[in-house]
């Protein structure tokens, strides 16, 4: 089984799968406005809510709109996150805009020469000192011949931009340099700043203290995409504002409105927003050799987003794997939705993530289909209460018990309709003829009396398909507990006895042959029958334990002979779908008047053929021994 959900990089989208192409037309016209110039504008949102991605929109509508204009827009991107922390954060935007309008210059005209030259005064303008002479790490290396012409731009006088008069004067000039007839082929000057809101307050102060410098000249437009309250907040912590009185505005947000006009706030990814974002991500691998079709199916959610239609009306092929992934979204969207707040990051690490666990699952020998574990991956990883608790049901050997009671609870009662005996095939497997009982599920009643605990969030989890089998899920339980560091302990099971369970259980013969018959025997009589309920419910829940679990039934009660009432029931309690045929041959040599019940139940609760002929095999045997 190959994993049908691609990893996801965490880079900015491509394609504009969210919805946000009306943001970023709307950030380009104000930008485009010769009446808002020059203008600086926010757009605001959460971490991982697609701030960046709406960037690489703006820009590409900036580039459409200059297609064959004259003059040119020249964009510039800068991440202060990302500044190396030996430059001074105002030097470091400083140093990306001057370096992005130094490749303008051209020497080869006179007119081009003589721009330079007022450039590089500009840049003697900045006391480059505070990053270390700049040690050939910025963008203004790259726009002169060589790195001493760099040192010899440090300027340590006292009206560099440590001071107001400085500051002025770098305004002044800068201004006078955009006007130069060298710099006439450009419109305007748009630089896009990312990830602010992650920036220590003395990054975010410099960076705006950076573009208020930027923005007496003419022709310069920003765009500053981050969270508005985590950049207030970073500003009331590095200029010490005072809080917000009654209903007076914050004093850091009006400092950051006296850069910012305006803020685009981006919006939260609505239900269909969240469903068609996870139908393109999961689609997405199924057509990366087709784009035109991928492409349509991006146009098509934008117009039934517009139209007010549903994932319903796509055209996807009945039964093929897109149909399936319409199928995983639909399923999966009133959780995400609600439990992710439209956070696109969040259910792209979601999708990331669930691709991991079903990798590992499967290379640790859990065959889980995709949706299955889909649903586990919303239990582990969203409702981490209900997870822990369903790890308490599997710590106890409730599991196969509390997930048919809570599937009632959930779903209604189910009755179970074969189809006829005539249709088994020996080479069929369990799965397989599980597959053939069909549940008739019938309504719940409307509210009926609660005689469990299951929590509201359980219930719903419930009602997700597929339904789980406590068999097929318990080994990935074990492993997504390990992951989350939570021990998996019946901590029902006295401490006294718990060593003796876990050897008993072991797959290890060592360890089952340590626990010696004098050691069974000596063992007082309720201690044996707790042990008896463990190891059966164990085996219930667990049957691919069974090699090892029902041998140490048998050797209980062989030597503890009170017992055997209760290892009869604990045997009966495996599901016979369930039962292989070694466990079955191992009653041969044993009393036929005691396990006799357990034969007929497995007999009567399945027509697998080899599970039929081995019951035969061991009754044969008994009628041979006059049993």
């Amino acid at each position: 089984m190959t994993s049908k959900y691609p990893l996801w990089s965490d880079e900015p989208a491509t394609q504009d799968l969210l919805a946000f192409r009306a943001v970023a037309e709307t950030a380009a016209d104000a930008i485009f406005d010769d009446g808002l110039d020059p203008v600086a504008i926010g757009l605001s949102g959460a971490w991982g809510s697609g701030k960046t991605s709406v960037l690489e929109l703006i820009k590409s509508e900036i580039t459409e709109r200059s297609v064959g204009g004259d003059p040119k827009v020249l964009v510039v991107s800068t991440q202060p996150w990302l500044y190396d922390p030996t430059v001074g954060p105002k030097e470091s935007l400083i140093a990306e805009v001057l370096g992005a309008l130094g490749k303008e210059f051209k020497e080869s005209d006179p007119v081009g020469k003589a721009g330079l030259e007022a450039f590089r005064k500009l840049v003697r303008k900045v006391n480059w000192s505070k990053a270390v002479k700049m040690a050939a790490k910025t963008a203004i290396t790259m726009q002169l011949p060589n790195i001493d012409d760099v040192f010899g731009l440090v300027s340590d006088e006292p009206d560099s931009l440590d001071s107001e008069k400085g500051m002025t004067a770098f305004r002044e000039e800068f201004e006078t340099l955009l006007a130069d007839p060298a710099l006439a082929h450009l419109s305007r000057v748009v630089v896009l700043v990312d990830d602010l809101d992650r920036c220590l307050p003395d990054t975010v102060v410099e960076t705006l203290e950076a573009i208020r410098l930027f923005l007496s000249a003419k022709r310069m437009s920003f765009v500053i995409a981050a969270d508005e309250d985590r950049v207030a907040e970073a500003i009331q912590q590095k200029l010490k504002t005072a809080a917000p009185k009654d209903e007076d505005e914050d004093p850091a947000k009006l400092y950051l409105h006296k850069i910012v006009q305006t803020t685009i706030p981006l919006p939260a990814l609505s239900r269909f927003d969240t469903e068609a974002y996870l139908f393109l991500l999961l689609a997405r691998a199924e057509l990366s050799e087709d784009e035109a079709a991928y492409a349509s199916f991006v146009t098509k959610c934008d117009e039934l987003r517009i139209g007010g239609g549903s994932l319903d009306d796509l055209e996807v092929e009945d039964g093929s794997v897109l149909a399936e992934h319409l199928v995983t979204a639909t399923r999966l969207t009133p959780i995400l939705y609600e439990k992710f707040h439209g956070n696109p990051r969040r259910i792209k690490r979601f999708l990331n993530d669930l691709n991991v666990r079903q990798a590992v699952a499967r290379r640790r020998g859990f065959e889980l289909e995709p949706d299955e574990v889909a649903k586990l991956m919303v239990l582990e990883r969203i409702l981490t209460d209900d997870f822990e608790t369903v790890l308490g049901w599997l710590a106890s050997n409730q599991l196969r018990d509390k997930l048919d009671a809570l599937d009632v609870a959930a779903n209604g009662r189910a009755e179970t309709i074969e189809e006829p005996a005539s249709e088994t095939s020996e080479e069929e497997t369990p799965k397989e003829r599980g597959a053939r009982k069909k549940p008739a599920v019938t309504e719940p009643e409307p509210e009926p009396a609660r005689d469990d605990d299951f929590s509201d969030t359980l219930r719903r989890w419930a009602k997700l398909p597929p339904v789980l089998d406590a068999s097929a899920i318990s080994g990935y339980l074990y492993l997504a507990a390990s992951f989350a560091k939570i021990e998996v302990i019946d901590t029902g099971l006295p401490e006294r006895l718990r060593d003796l369970a876990v050897a008993l259980t072991s797959s290890h013969k060592l360890d089952r042959a340590g626990v010696t018959d004098e050691t069974l025997k000596l063992l007082p009589e309720g201690d044996a029958q707790i042990l008896v309920g463990h190891l059966g419910r164990r085996t219930r829940d667990q049957p691919g334990l069974q090699k090892f679990t029902v041998e140490s039934l048998l050797r209980l009660a062989a030597q503890q002979p009170t017992s055997h009432p209760n290892v009869v029931e604990a045997l009966k309690s495996l599901p016979a779908a369930h039962v292989e045929p070694a466990t079955i041959i191992k009653l041969r040599p044993l009393d036929q008047a005691v396990y006799r019940p357990v034969l007929d139940t497995w007999r009567a609760g399945s027509d697998d053929q080899q599970l039929q002929q081995s019951v035969g095999i061991v009754e044969t045997a008994w009628s041979g021994n006059g049993n």
